[in-house]
């Protein structure tokens, strides 16, 4: 009865912006099915699905539906943004580890942030390193706007309640946390950083106090998943009353997990999205694992098609996981570098980091991202995988 009742609120939240009865009946069923696995959260009057998607009475769920769905836009949908290399913790698999070069000022990232959102991007991450080491970072949140989802990753260093009002007054929707494991020493010994496990729950306590929606962004190791530790981690962070668990595997982004043995297979993904789908059901903590948002039977890899990533530097990659580059916005604008990108990236339906690795092992060079001319040779030797459910029924009568 309650999932019945919960689709039912997600109808009636989606029927409420009409512009939705134009896009194609094929992508309305499939959204309605997907978004349906989904408890909707009513966050402080914001109806939340997942914070990987704007909550559906939002300004930012209509440029979703306007944007995309209906005008097509060929720019990207999500894109997130480095705001600070700098990170107290040591995290072995950090995507942004090796990462080198001159910081973009605040001026630089404000004015890049206006032009994502002129291309289409609708849902808008910061990360890092600890994005809260930006001293200018409330600034930079409010300049975002109300028609654009915020979304902040976060270790929980250097927060304070003051820090964390400010941020929800200037307009973040979603927080997340990073948090790795229920034993504090095992924490504390993934992140390389003595109290990282306490200045999480502590980060936890805080937004959860001023009624921002919440969740644990886990990265979960092939340990865990071989030795079925995953569901004692979800019970751990039901106790804790997050609003939802965002799970994603180790990916071999870095040096250390460019192996065979160290990347998951298509059984364990599968094993994480039935688990996914147990505990939605169950309705007490959403959780969202990226591979199932990435997976071939929803909406695939779109690294470089619907998403960008743009360093601390100025780099521009198709994704957070994918150290590579097709230039810097210092010296090009993002909308070209982009339009350049996504000609090497038609979508497809697994992950390309995943997939890929042993690529970039060939062509890496010592220096993180790959510079643009080895990126362009390493892009002559990918071949991607078929499109995703998703985009099979988006592209369908449609010029891609």
């Amino acid at each position: 009865m309650t999932e019945f009742k919960n689709k039912i609120a997600l109808v009636k939240a989606l029927l409420s912006n009409m512009q939705i009865i134009r896009v194609k009946p094929s992508i309305n069923w499939f959204l309605t099915k997907y978004m349906g696995k989904f408890n909707l959260l009513n966050i402080g009057g914001q109806l939340i699905i997942h914070s990987h998607l704007p909550s559906v009475n939002s300004k930012a769920f209509i440029r979703f539906i306007n944007e995309h769905l209906l005008a097509r836009t060929e720019g990207p949908s999500h894109a997130q943004i480095g705001l600070t290399n700098a990170c107290p913790q040591n995290c072995r698999y950090c995507y942004n580890k090796n990462r080198r070069g001159e910081l973009l000022n605040t001026a630089e990232i404000k004015q890049l942030i206006q032009e994502l959102k002129k291309m289409g991007v609708f849902w808008l991450g910061f990360t890092g390193g600890e994005p809260l080491l930006n001293k200018d970072i409330v600034e930079i949140v409010k300049s975002v706007g109300d028609d654009c989802a915020i979304k902040l990753f976060t270790t929980g260093s250097n927060l304070t309640e003051q820090l964390a009002v400010e941020l929800k007054k200037a307009g973040l929707s979603y927080v997340s946390i990073s948090l790795d494991h229920w034993v504090e020493e095992e924490h504390d010994r993934i992140r390389g950083y003595k109290g990282a496990f306490r200045t999480a729950l502590r980060a936890i306590d805080i937004f959860k106090s001023i009624g921002v929606h919440v969740s644990v962004s886990a990265v979960i190791s092939r340990e865990m998943l071989q030795e079925n530790q995953v569901q004692e981690f979800l019970k751990f962070l039901i106790s804790l009353g997050v609003h939802e668990a965002w799970l994603s595997e180790t990916k071999p982004t870095v040096e250390a997990f460019w192996n065979k043995a160290s990347v998951i297979t298509e059984e364990e993904r599968l094993s994480l999205v039935s688990l996914q789908d147990k505990y939605n059901k169950e309705g007490k903590i959403t959780v969202n694992y990226l591979g199932h948002f990435e997976g071939r039977e929803y909406f695939g890899c779109n690294a470089g098609n619907k998403m960008v990533y743009i360093d601390a530097f100025g780099e521009v990659s198709p994704c957070v996981f994918t150290p590579m580059t097709f230039g810097n916005v210092r010296n090009k604008s993002v909308q070209a570098i982009f339009s350049e990108m996504k000609k090497h990236f038609p979508s497809e339906s697994c992950c390309f980091i995943n997939k890929n690795y042993e690529l970039l092992k060939k062509y890496y060079k010592g220096q993180s991202p790959i510079s643009k001319e080895d990126t362009m040779e390493m892009m002559k030797e990918v071949r991607f995988s078929p499109l995703s459910e998703f985009s099979r029924l988006y592209y369908k009568d449609a010029p891609h």
